[in-house]
């Protein structure tokens, strides 16, 4: 497979093992006294860390719109990284060096670490959409089958966001991209859309249906000659219409019936889309017409209102104008320059998600990742949660503002819009957890430091809650048990007169203290696995 090559890439293929665990420090809660939805002000290459030990391999869909690096550092949102807290990043990583990169560099040196901890946080069914253009689409695309895997590439979709076209270069620009990758393309199960503006037309004791022609309409592919297990014809009874003025079809002669076989057109014989075989196990699928030529036509009952998305979005919905006015609704002015439509995003989830799961954007923008979700949730009762990432300031006066908003309803009089209900917590990114001198930083609280450790031990989350008679356990996986047995302000150590607190039964124990006075071969004897604070606390 091929491989892209930049300057400073060796510094940063493994760098997101390097970067220090910090906590997520809570901030307040809107709407509820705590939410599983989450708006994260921070450098979004350690909040992707910090999310690790609760939500790793439990992502299923990922959205996410990166700068595009168009060289316009006069936006809201920088689309460029020459941000300084970027620049000062690529100093302290790649070196004096990075002064000489191109923007190009820039751009993947910082994209791909960001890339590594999103495909962790991935689900194995999980799908990741990206936003992109034209400055650095090939560059992506690159480093995506590189960490995703080439053959867990989906498909490029073009999404035309302005029909009229930009007016500079030697081309007026029409569209973007939308790059599609998965987890592990064999599981894999994407959802089909609504088709706009379909409806049924015909009713019958099963529900509605649409007509579909059963006639195989590309003569020269598929005809009596090279199909002809395809031709056969049908019996139909023209003289008792139903109540949609359709006939009752069958495979078999039947007294009465009138035989129907598939049209010849350009001197071939047409052939049906379904077997005999098929035809007949769902002859309740099918009918006929007669229509005022006096020709009858077979048709399939057509129940879907759906169909598989196209690799091109055309629809004035998806305009970036569009995006723009939805935020000026909200605010009352244009506090953010072309944000991601509402519908481009709620089409996104409806394509890769359920209505049971967790919604990751990393690049938060103006927040209209989470707007979607919860629209979506008000309309049809889904539970979905969100997360959402932005590193820029406005992360609390715009991204959670639209929130809050869109929760409670905005707008006055004729243009007042209903609040969605919903609620989320905001979160800064807080303190190392381990110090650069290997030591536990002991200004984070112990919770944190647990569920940190019990995810390093069995890479999946702490169970919230904790036992009073048991305030050092953490949890039981794989017939292991593990404790942490940590205080603040004291050394603590494994000895004979600790093992009464331990009451868990279980085929073995993995315990952390400060020291322990146990001898190895009674260790041994009780499946204990002594671990020393902070020496064998794995880093993530």
């Amino acid at each position: 497979m091929p491989t892209l090559d930049w300057i400073g890439k060796d510094k940063v293929i493994n760098h997101h093992r390097d970067v220090p665990f910090r906590v997520l420090e809570e901030k307040y809660t809107y709407n509820a006294e705590h939410s599983d939805n989450m708006i994260i002000h921070g450098d979004n290459l350690s909040a992707l860390k910090s999310l690790l030990p609760k939500y790793e391999g439990r992502i299923k869909c990922i959205y996410i719109d990166p700068p595009y690096n168009t060289g316009n550092e006069g936006w809201v949102y920088n689309d460029n990284v020459n941000d300084p807290r970027i620049k000062e990043w690529l100093g302290n990583v790649v070196g004096a060096e990075s002064v000489d990169f191109s923007r190009h560099d820039k751009w993947l040196c910082m994209m791909y670490p960001r890339l590594k901890l999103l495909h962790k946080l991935l689900a194995e069914d999980g799908v990741i959409f990206i936003s992109i253009d034209d400055n650095e689409l090939y560059n992506l695309k690159y480093i995506c089958d590189e960490i995703f895997g080439i053959n867990n590439y989906v498909d490029k979709i073009t999404v035309i966001v302005k029909p009229e076209g930009r007016r500079y270069g030697f081309f007026a620009k029409t569209h973007e991209y939308i790059l599609v990758y998965a987890k592990k393309k064999d599981l894999l199960k994407l959802n089909e859309i609504e088709i706009s503006g379909k409806e049924y037309n015909y009713y019958d004791d099963v529900g509605g249906f649409n007509l579909t022609g059963l006639r195989n309409r590309n003569v020269r592919a598929f005809n009596s000659i090279n199909r002809p297990n395809l031709r056969y014809p049908f019996y139909v009874d023209t003289e008792n219409p139903d109540d949609n003025n359709l006939l009752k079809v069958s495979v078999f002669p039947i007294d009465g019936y009138v035989e129907v076989w598939a049209s010849t057109v350009d001197g071939l014989e047409s052939v049906w889309r379904w077997g005999k075989e098929t035809a007949n196990r769902d002859i309740n699928k099918l009918c006929a017409y007669k229509g005022k030529d006096g020709e009858i036509r077979i048709f399939q009952k057509d129940r879907k209102l759906t169909e598989t998305a196209k690799t091109v979005w055309i629809d004035k919905r998806f305009s970036s104008i569009v995006g723009t006015r939805e935020v000026k609704d909200i605010f009352g002015k244009a506090e953010f320059d072309f944000p991601k439509p509402y519908n481009l995003i709620k089409q996104i989830i409806e394509i890769g998600t359920d209505e049971d799961t967790i919604i990751l954007d990393s690049f938060a923008g103006s927040g209209t990742t989470a707007h979607a979700v919860l629209d979506m949730n008000k309309k049809d009762g889904g539970k979905r949660k969100f997360i959402l990432i932005e590193m820029l300031e406005y992360a609390d006066s715009i991204t959670a503002e639209r929130v809050k908003r869109v929760i409670s309803g905005y707008g006055e009089g004729e243009k007042a819009v209903e609040g969605t209900g919903g609620d989320f917590t905001f979160y800064d990114l807080g303190e190392m957890l381990l110090l650069p001198d290997g030591n536990l930083n002991e200004n984070v609280g112990a919770d944190k430091i647990r569920e940190y450790v019990y995810f390093m031990e069995t890479k999946e989350p702490i169970m919230p809650g904790s036992d009073n008679d048991e305030p050092y356990f953490m949890g039981v996986c794989r017939d292991t048990a593990y404790y942490f047995y940590y205080e603040k302000d004291a050394a603590t150590t494994l000895s004979i007169d600790f093992l009464p607190q331990i009451k868990k039964k279980a085929e073995g124990y993995v315990i952390y203290a400060d020291m322990c006075t146990i001898d190895k071969s009674d260790l041994k004897k009780w499946n204990i696995i002594f671990k020393k604070i902070p020496r064998d606390i794995t880093r993530l």
